[in-house]
């Protein structure tokens, strides 16, 4: 299903930029807000992924972030905003659809800003999922120290450095993108043939694809650790059991400090967004949280 023909795009006003949001199922339904990992424009949550959720009786919300996709871009390598624009972004779309309160789902990048709602804006928070991301900061007396990223990522970072594609070649820009999607997997396989469709849409619609790379600037934004356990609303984590970047006790911690978090491990899967097969376990679980009952 070609969700771009049957869920029209509109460009909003938010926060003196324009967000391109995209929604799927009965916009009576529970909301559903789905925030993504950095450089990562909307096309990463996959269009028959939103379906499922929409047809588990979710209105299912998608959008680009700043500097992805059809949203608001800024020239490369000098964001004029920090990490917490990325915050008021995603409270500022929540004001203009006027949604009092979502069902929030975030991954990597977009799990820490998940993360800082339910802290900062408990009332706005009806749920939590959380996929692939961290609780960051230190560890302390009540925390643990969290794992490395493993020893062959840090390998190929080191001997990589920071190589970008020739950002005006769709296919160079497709490649690289797959070739990302193959570091940080974890044992099951990639499906190539899916990641260039997704990539090329990704720069069919990205007049300025590079912009993206501006999130890797960002600092960290408010650390919210120390406060994670005020946290009253119904949380998911799901954690990949071979993610490389962040190691799977990222989502142990995250799962231990969050009062009543539900820990759910998606085995073989690495750093990324769930992969086709993973999607029973993952749809079941977030449309379970998103019910309006405790995990």
């Amino acid at each position: 299903m070609n969700a771009n023909q049957d869920h029209p795009e509109r460009l909003l006003d938010i926060n003196g930029i324009k967000l391109c949001v995209q929604t799927f199922g009965d916009p009576a339904a529970p909301a559903l807000l789905l925030i993504g990992g950095a450089e990562a424009s909307m096309d990463w949550w996959d269009d028959d992924f939103c379906e499922r959720l929409a047809a588990g009786g979710r209105h299912v919300i998608r959008y680009d972030t700043r500097d992805t996709g059809r949203s608001t871009t800024f020239p490369p390598g000098a964001p004029p905003y920090g990490n917490d624009a990325l915050f008021d972004d995603a409270v500022g779309l929540l004001d203009e659809l006027g949604i009092a309160a979502a069902h929030i789902v975030g991954v990597s990048m977009g799990g820490g800003i998940a993360q800082r709602l339910a802290v900062r804006h408990p009332g706005r928070v009806a749920s939590l999922t959380l996929i692939a991301t961290s609780p960051g900061g230190p560890g302390g007396p009540d925390r643990h120290d969290l794992p490395p990223m493993s020893a062959e990522l840090a390998k190929r970072f080191a001997e990589d450095g920071d190589q970008t594609p020739d950002w005006s070649d769709r296919e160079a820009v497709i490649a690289y993108y797959t070739d990302g999607e193959r570091t940080f997997a974890g044992t099951i396989p990639v499906d190539e043939e899916r990641m260039r469709r997704i990539a090329g849409r990704v720069w069919d619609r990205s007049p300025s694809p590079a912009s993206a790379q501006n999130h890797w600037q960002l600092d960290g934004g408010e650390p919210v650790r120390a406060r994670l356990g005020a946290i009253a609303t119904p949380t998911l984590v799901l954690h990949g059991t071979a993610d490389p970047l962040l190691p799977y006790g990222h989502g142990e911690a995250l799962a231990r400090e969050i009062p009543g978090a539900r820990l759910v491990p998606l085995e073989g899967m690495g750093h990324q967004m769930p992969p086709p097969e993973l999607w029973d376990i993952a749809i079941a679980e977030i449309l379970s949280v998103s019910s309006g009952e405790r995990p």
